[in-house]
């Protein structure tokens, strides 16, 4: 994100959260960091929805259990499939329930932190946000997505049918399964250049491209998908 005269705009993050310590907290850490500015807080997922579309932020962090509306329903108006002019949400909660996980995801949120993962992870989630990427706490990304593999194959709308890992990954390439399957263990951008040996722009395009033909929403979904559909065993 550049300004008209060229210089690097800040990212702008709304916090909600139902507890005071908590929004003081992430508040106190995203401000120390360079390019980044805390915009809004919210007390409750009424306020965050009205305060996210009147301010229209970068990022939203969301928690799961708030009054009025939990994190999941928030996250379902300001990002899911039906939403109008989508906004980037990050899930940050204490419970590590796979629901929640699986809740968020589908409901469009473009990543999952546990709060106890740290200020670098809460940072870094933030910036992966703002760049239309995904993060999910390390603690609880292969479960999730291990457990997404144990059900039957499904398309990207949720369908369930017949077809295994040779009939989903048809449309792809075997270069771009290649990068799916290296997203669905957490391979960053940066790990998939040195592993394929390419370049950064030809990996991106790769994941535009797998994103278009399978019409997922960000590389979380590319690893659902993954795992979903057998892509990850194909050795």
């Amino acid at each position: 994100m550049t300004s008209s005269s060229g210089s690097a705009e800040p990212v702008r993050v709304l916090i909600a959260d139902d507890q005071d310590m908590v929004r003081t907290g992430f508040r106190l850490i995203l401000q120390a960091q360079p390019g980044i500015e805390v915009v809004g807080e919210a007390a409750d997922g009424a306020e965050c929805v009205e305060l996210a579309r009147r301010l229209r932020p970068d990022v939203c962090l969301v928690d799961i259990r708030m009054p009025k509306l939990d994190g999941l329903e928030v996250t379902r108006l300001l990002a899911g499939p039906k939403a109008v002019a989508p906004l980037r949400v990050v899930v940050v909660t204490t419970f590590d329930q796979d629901d929640y996980v699986y809740g968020a995801l589908r409901g469009g949120a473009c990543g999952f932190l546990l709060k106890d993962a740290g200020p670098g992870l809460l940072v870094e989630a933030v910036r992966a946000a703002a760049r239309g990427d995904a993060l999910v706490s390390p603690a609880v990304t292969v479960r999730l997505l291990e457990r997404i593999g144990e059900g039957p194959a499904a398309g990207p709308d949720g369908a369930t049918g017949a077809g295994g890992a040779a009939d989903s990954g048809g449309p792809l390439t075997q270069r771009e399964l290649d990068v799916a399957r290296l997203v669905a263990v957490g391979r960053t951008n940066q790990e998939i250049c040195a592993e394929l040996y390419v370049s950064l722009s030809t990996v991106k395009s790769h994941l535009a491209s797998i994103q278009g033909k399978l019409e997922l929403r960000n590389r979380v979904e590319i690893a659902a998908w993954a795992w979903r559909c057998g892509v990850v065993g194909d050795a």
